[in-house]
């Protein structure tokens, strides 16, 4: 019987070599259909990121990421080479690429610019900041496999992993019901107890369903471009998540997300662009 990969040895990354350069091996239930969710190569960027800031004495959070998917990320080795950009005193840049080999031949997967600062020095001062939205407790919202079988889906393999709770004022969707506001609200989770880190806020941010789903457009909503920003470092318990959307046009969508952790601190927010297949037109 296979043990079940954690997320935390999903990020446990080997260092090669070159002291610049890290592999990590993903397995099958961290995507969907053989592609892997591109949230957990956000996460493998950071964390790669953070531990050559922990080797070379830099910054050491990951505090904005901006990056586009090139090819899709399959079961395997990933190769996550991590360039530094410029060194400041407070302030580092970078850049991460993610490669996999396909019949001997590298192919890149995965390009970001991100950068690093020490997150207990932005802590305060609080000038503005959204609040967390009202909604009921995890305990009274829709888990995702439950949304899943309303869909008539079988397969959800990041449900081994973690718990998403729907705020049921925004789960119309999942019965056919889409409230057309493009909004999903939710709780979200590692169901083997993990506190969610600073690097694996990126992962939070883009593994919800896609926010087209309230305006009625299922299926598959590919990230183009993602910019993401970590403002906190979470406190244990659940993540607040809430994703909405005021434009989708001509195929496209935008999405942002805002993340709170259990003492109600905004410690994560997106903003991405994602393709979608709208109904046609009679």
């Amino acid at each position: 019987m296979s043990t079940l990969q954690s997320f935390g040895d999903l990020l446990d990354l080997r260092h090669t070599d070159a002291p610049s350069v890290f592999t990590t091996e993903v397995d099958n239930s961290w995507g969907f259909a053989k592609a892997i969710n591109g949230g957990v190569l956000m996460s493998v960027a950071a964390r790669a990121l953070e531990v050559r800031a922990a080797d070379e004495g830099l910054q050491p959070h990951v505090v904005a990421l901006s990056t586009v998917f090139l090819s899709r990320a399959t079961p395997g080795t990933l190769r996550v080479e991590t360039e530094l950009l410029r060194r400041g005193r407070g302030v580092s840049a970078a850049q991460v690429r993610i490669t996999q080999d396909e019949d001997g031949q590298p192919v890149e997967r995965f390009r970001a610019l991100l950068t690093l600062s020490d997150l207990a020095t932005h802590a305060e001062p609080v000038l503005l900041q959204p609040s967390p939205p009202s909604m009921p407790v995890p305990q009274e919202c829709v888990g995702t496999p439950d949304t899943a079988k309303l869909r008539g889906e079988t397969d959800v393999p990041l449900a081994e992993h973690i718990e998403q709770r729907i705020d049921p004022a925004t789960a119309g969707w999942a019965r056919g019901e889409p409230s057309g506001q493009g909004e999903i609200r939710g709780w979200f989770r590692f169901l083997d107890d993990r506190v969610v880190q600073p690097a694996d806020l990126f992962f939070v941010l883009d593994c919800f369903p896609p926010v087209a789903f309230d305006l009625g457009v299922m299926g598959w909503a590919p990230t183009l471009s993602f910019t993401g920003y970590v403002r906190g470092i979470p406190a244990p318990g659940w993540i607040q998540v809430r994703m909405r959307t005021s434009t989708a046009i001509g195929g496209l969508i935008e999405e942002d997300v805002e993340l709170w952790d259990s003492t109600g601190q905004l410690v994560a927010q997106s903003r991405q662009l994602a393709g979608i297949r709208p109904p046609k037109n009679d």
